[in-house]
């Protein structure tokens, strides 16, 4: 495996293994790796000649300055994991390689990026299109994969695709949860022992809505499970909504779509977590 901190090194090592007619995986990450991306790796390693891991901190797709600075960076045992799941290349590059200047281009994807996230964190899509555009521009991949746990990403990226339009096929991977049924997430290393107990209600209320929803109305089970979590130790709910899958609009009832899930965002303590699960589809 081999690492590389700049374009030009990234782009001619990948150059030589297009000409070999050898097709490539990209798996863009933010660092702090866990089993869940090395989940998306191995699919990519499957799938791929070679495989490419991003391991940057976008700083544009972050609107809160302390959320960025306290984001964990752990590049040396980031490598390490990725080298043990059969990772090519890592690209590691400096801020100022990737936004030698600031890039004002602008991406709408209304109303994919205007709900859920869009709405409570403004701006934040925007710095995912710029760093994903750049990745796949930088690496030209035959496939990138991300995580169904960003789930409203993964729609806004297949959008950004489409309309670009890159030649890159996206590949959605299931979310990888702990024993227990914590999504694995790098946040959550910020939380405390006694702070990802309480993070369990998070998944243990989204499995349990699954059930409640059979013999109940959309807007109870909406109900129920705000209910559940704002009755939880240590847990505030910023939101939870039940959308269609496909265009992450709000239904009000289960026989409006054929694809229904249902998003939530939790702050634990100071820590942001955020979570899905699958009604229909």
């Amino acid at each position: 495996m081999k690492l590389f901190q700049t374009i030009s090194e990234l782009r001619n090592e990948l150059e030589a293994v297009r000409k070999q007619g050898k097709t490539i995986g990209l798996v863009p990450t933010m660092g702090a790796l866990h089993e869940g991306h090395a989940s998306l790796v191995k699919k990519a390693v499957k799938e791929n000649d070679v495989v490419v891991i991003s391991d940057f901190v976008n700083p544009t797709q972050f609107n809160d300055k302390n959320d960025l600075l306290k984001y964990p960076r752990t590049l040396e045992a980031d490598c390490k994991l990725l080298e043990e799941n059969g990772a090519s290349y890592v690209f590691a590059p400096s801020v100022e390689e990737i936004y030698p200047e600031t890039d004002t281009r602008q991406f709408s994807y209304a109303p994919l990026d205007t709900v859920m996230e869009g709405k409570y964190r403004p701006g934040h899509f925007n710095g995912v299109c710029q760093i994903v555009s750049k990745l796949f521009l930088i690496v030209e991949p035959d496939k990138a994969y991300f995580g169904e746990k960003d789930f409203q990403q993964l729609a806004i990226i297949r959008e950004m695709v489409r309309q670009y339009p890159f030649n890159i096929e996206i590949v959605g991977c299931p979310i990888v949860r702990e024993h227990d049924g914590l999504a694995l997430s790098s946040r959550n290393a910020r939380l405390s022992s006694e702070q990802r107990n309480q993070a369990l209600q998070i998944s243990k209320t989204l499995f349990s809505s699954c059930e409640f929803g059979k013999s109940h109305s959309l807007a109870d089970t909406k109900s129920y499970v705000e209910n559940k979590i704002e009755e939880s130790e240590g847990l505030r709910l910023e939101y939870f909504e039940i959308v269609d899958g496909n265009t992450l609009q709000t239904v009000s009832n289960w026989d409006d779509s054929d694809y229904i899930v249902g998003c939530i965002t939790v702050f634990c303590g100071e820590v942001r977590l955020i979570d899905n699960i699958k009604y229909k589809g």
